[in-house]
């Protein structure tokens, strides 16, 4: 395929929507409540209640973090990054469920907040990625949450949010904030031919301080 090229990965630091990486797996299978998890204080979050609720919808900001991490040195909690996401439009809460991540008011906050490059990509085709990341970019992308495990049957395209952090030949390298540990949590690699099942087209350009 014409956008694949040379091996470019970017050392970017991985954060898990949820505080404890390794217990993902028991978390999105429901073989263990979020609000079970021993690290939950280190989200920001005032309860494990709160925490579980947050938790498994905040995968933009586990990407921002990221991101912040790679380009700063350093990143607030998850909940701090929510509650500036609430504030700016990002994310809209209605009772139990939440709106977003919105991505046009997502990247103006980044830009103001944070002072990186943030650009709303309603239409991101996968053969714009490689020359992305070669540029020093890293992308957040919109997939369907069954991209861990690369299974047959996608529900969707889009619904959850991984970072693009690297491109090979075969595939694109991401971290995947729902991904499951030894696997498809950090610098996992989805084959070029299998992206298109899962990858809804869309997605936020994020890059370094001008």
């Amino acid at each position: 395929m014409t956008h694949q090229r040379a091996e470019i990965i970017h050392p970017v630091p991985y954060h898990s929507q949820w505080a404890s990486p390794e217990l993902v797996p028991a978390i999105v299978t429901g073989t263990l409540s979020a609000a079970e998890d021993p690290r939950w204080p280190e989200y920001g979050a005032a309860s494990a209640t709160e925490y579980a609720w947050w938790a498994r919808q905040l995968c933009g900001v586990a990407c921002l973090r990221m991101a912040l991490e790679h380009w700063r040195g350093s990143a607030p909690t998850a909940m701090a990054l929510a509650a500036d996401c609430v504030e700016a439009g990002a994310y809209v809460r209605r009772g139990d469920r939440l709106d977003g991540l919105i991505y046009a008011p997502f990247a103006s906050y980044v830009r103001t907040r944070w002072g990186l490059e943030a650009q709303s990509r309603p239409d991101l085709p996968i053969a714009a990625i490689p020359e992305l990341i070669g540029s020093g970019r890293l992308l957040m992308l919109s997939v369907d949450p069954g991209v861990r495990e690369l299974g047959p049957d996608p529900r969707r395209r889009g619904g959850h949010l991984v970072l693009a952090v690297g491109t090979t030949e075969e595939a694109v390298v991401l971290h995947n904030p729902s991904g499951f540990p030894g696997g498809s949590q950090e610098f996992a690699r989805v084959p070029w031919h299998e992206l298109g099942r899962f990858y809804a087209g869309r997605g936020v350009v994020l890059g370094p301080p001008s």
